[in-house]
């Protein structure tokens, strides 16, 4: 695979090219007010979300519910939805409000963090959504494996924050400035 893009010096690179990595935006040692207290405001910010998320599916059990005794138990039938809805729901929740203008959900905005990738850059809808899934797939297996290594890193990252190239930062500390484009 010859998959190349123009390197401004009038030659080809590969896209994979180690030059061409940017470096990381948030430097624990250098911002460590971007970092302070982001574990306990996200785990906050985590039960706000579960609130969050479970008021539509507890509103949809009580109508098919009530549907239910309404159709003398025919409307029961639809109970098979909840499971497939609740996931549903949450992949769009939490790839919009991830992958949104705020780049955080609702308890994350309440408890002043939000999510950026590792190089500054705002996430978008898929990078939210999948940032849900590994994080539900990764506390299935490894739940205190993940905490623990959000104690010992410098940027407070959860397993799954490593793997997708995430940090979350506390939004009501100012930004420093990232630089967008390599010096020349």
């Amino acid at each position: 695979m010859s998959d190349t893009r123009n390197s401004g010096n009038g030659g080809a690179t590969w896209r994979n090219d180690p030059s061409g990595a940017r470096a990381p935006a948030y430097d624990p040692w250098l911002n460590a007010e971007l970092f302070r207290g982001v574990l306990t405001k996200r785990f906050i910010a985590f039960l706000i979300d579960l609130v969050v998320l479970s008021i539509p599916i507890i509103l949809a059990v009580i109508f098919i519910t009530l549907f239910g005794v309404v159709t003398l138990g025919l409307g029961w039938f639809l109970f098979w939805l909840i499971s497939p809805f609740s996931v549903i729901w949450a992949l769009i929740y939490y790839g919009a409000s991830l992958g949104g203008k705020h780049g955080a959900t609702i308890g994350m905005r309440t408890m002043g963090v939000e999510m950026r990738t590792w190089t500054g850059e705002r996430p978008y809808f898929l990078l939210g959504a999948t940032h849900a899934v590994l994080y539900w797939i990764s506390v299935s297996f490894l739940t205190p494996f993940i905490v623990l290594v959000g104690l010992f890193n410098g940027r407070r990252q959860l397993l799954h924050d490593m793997v997708l190239g995430t940090v979350i930062i506390n939004s009501s500390v100012p930004m420093p400035v990232v630089q967008t484009t390599r010096p020349g």
